[in-house]
Order: C-alpha cells, then sequence, then structure tokens
C-alpha cells in the first residue's frame, strides 16, 4: 500500500473517480427529477411523497437545471437545436432536455477541469500538462460519446427490427387486417425502439394527424436510411392508392436484401481491421519469441 501512496498516480485516480462520481451522482439527481415531472404534473404529491425523493433530486437537481440554463445563454447558436435533435435520436426526450444537457456538460468539464489541475499537481514538466490535458478531455467530450453511443445503438436496435416487424406487418395485412390495426398488432407483440416509435405515431393519429405527417415525424425522430425508404415508399402508395400489401411485401424483400449487403460489407472489411491488431500487437511478440532466441546466441557468438 506505501508504493501506490507514494507514487503520483494513485492520487491523481482517486481524484479523478471522485470527481467522476460526483459528476454521475448529480447527473443521475437531474434526470430522476426530468422523469418525474411528468408525474407530478398528473397527480399532486403530497409532502411525504415529496421527501421520500434522493437529495440530488429535490435539491441539487433545481440547482443545476437553472445552471444548464444560463448556460444555453453563453452557447453558439445553433447548438440547442442540434442537441436537442441529438437528444431525439438516442430516445432520451423522456427524462432530458437541452436544460438538462447543458447543465451535465458544463459539471462534466468543471469537473474533469478540477480533477486536471490536481492531478496536475502531482507530476512535473510534460507529464504535468498531458494529465491535465487527458482529463479535460475527457471531461468535455465523456458526455458527448456516451450519448453518440446511445444514437448509435438505438440506430442499429431499429435497423435490425425493421425487416422483421415489416414481415409481420405483410402478414397482418394479407390476413385482412388494415394498416393502423396492423401496426397496433405489432406494437403489441414486438418490443423495441422501433415498436415504441410505432406506438408514438399511432397515438399521434388518433389525436387528429395525419398519417402522411406523422409517418414523416417518425422519420425525423430515428434518423435511419431505411425507415425512411419505408416511409416514404409507404406515403407514396398510399399518395397513389397502390395496394398496401404489395407495397410492404417489396419493402420487405429490399430491406432483407440491404441487410443482407451490409453484412457483407461488414464481413469483407474485417480482415482489413484485423491488419492493425496483428501489426501493431501480435507480429511483435511473435518476432520476439521467434528471434529473441537466435538474437541471443549471435551475440553471445559476436561477444
Amino acid at each position: 500500500m506505501s508504493i501506490f501512496a507514494a507514487s503520483p498516480v494513485f492520487p491523481a485516480i482517486v481524484v479523478f473517480v471522485t470527481v467522476a462520481a460526483g459528476v454521475v451522482y448529480i447527473g443521475t439527481g437531474v434526470l430522476s427529477a426530468r422523469a418525474s415531472a411528468s408525474r407530478r404534473l398528473v397527480s399532486l404529491q403530497s409532502r411525504s411523497e415529496q421527501l421520500e425523493a434522493g437529495f440530488a433530486e429535490r435539491a441539487l437537481a433545481p440547482i443545476v437545471e437553472g445552471l444548464g440554463g444560463v448556460v444555453l445563454r453563453f452557447t453558439p447558436q445553433g447548438w440547442a437545436a442540434r442537441a436537442r435533435q441529438r437528444i431525439v435520436y438516442a430516445g432520451w426526450t423522456s427524462f432530458m432536455d437541452v436544460n438538462s444537457w447543458a447543465a451535465i456538460r458544463i459539471l462534466a468539464l468543471l469537473g474533469g477541469l478540477a480533477g486536471g489541475i490536481y492531478a496536475a499537481t502531482q507530476f512535473e514538466g510534460i507529464e504535468r500538462l498531458g494529465v491535465l490535458a487527458l482529463v479535460v478531455v475527457i471531461g468535455f467530450f465523456g458526455p458527448e460519446a456516451v450519448l453518440t453511443r446511445a444514437i448509435d445503438d438505438r440506430r442499429s436496435a431499429v435497423e435490425r427490427d425493421l425487416p422483421d416487424i415489416i414481415d409481420l406487418l405483410v402478414i397482418s395485412v394479407e390476413a385482412g387486417l388494415g394498416l393502423e390495426a396492423a401496426l397496433g398488432r405489432v406494437v403489441q407483440v414486438v418490443p423495441g425502439d422501433l415498436s415504441d416509435e410505432f406506438a408514438r405515431m399511432l397515438q399521434e393519429t388518433r389525436v387528429g394527424v395525419s398519417r402522411h405527417e406523422a409517418m414523416r415525424n417518425l422519420a425525423d425522430r430515428t434518423d435511419v436510411d431505411d425507415l425512411d425508404s419505408f416511409i416514404l415508399a409507404m406515403n407514396q402508395a398510399d399518395t397513389f392508392g397502390v395496394s398496401v400489401g404489395r407495397m410492404l411485401r417489396v419493402q420487405a424483400e429490399e430491406i432483407r436484401v440491404r441487410r443482407r449487403q451490409r453484412a457483407q460489407e461488414r464481413a469483407f472489411g474485417a480482415p482489413v481491421k484485423m491488419v492493425f491488431p496483428l501489426v501493431l500487437c501480435i507480429f511483435p511478440s511473435l518476432f520476439v519469441v521467434l528471434l529473441g532466441p537466435a538474437m541471443i546466441d549471435i551475440a553471445d557468438q559476436l561477444l
């Protein structure tokens, strides 16, 4: 233990983990407060129920959200719109808004800066600048990396579920159901992000939004190429009076062909991606094992 205590790396790691845990704790309180806001609008909570909420939700969340409102006033033009769109793509609209996202970003940046300054005091020379830059970069780009990963995962889930859902739509429509009834059946039996989006689309049509506009809203919330093509084809079929069942079957075949092509593309790209680990990791160790004894013998003979 004394070895770790004497090393400057140990206090730097402790400070970084502490700062990261504080940011996660405060951010969780903000998200919990946003998630419970809709429930409080529906039914007023008693004072005892409000006190059951955590300290982060009751005390820190309002302060952080107010900080987010102040931060938004100094953000570049268009940043709020882009952040709002990315939150929609990630499917975080039920517990996240731009105000909370700005607050989380600024807290992560300040926490990374504070942790980086303290950690840099444990080093000297160029190492100090390197540690400071590393921690600040993690604090600045960390939340954005998490959001980007959530967007990519959601797009992958939509692309994976779309062919199966269209097949189920084909079976339901050919069995005699209308498109809305078939979509309702899909929402009931198929879980996932795409089913949730179809459920929201059906809710929009029930409150008076046209099916064409509801489908366009669905495309804007997901930003998936295959789903955009499917929605465009369905809107055109609805406009020109083409059979919905026939259009669904054609779209099912095309989307499965695209999925097969993407799988083949990834398979063909795998050998290229394996070159860098082979050259940088496996080949050097292999050369050491094979040529190391021979080089030692040659050095002994020469000396």
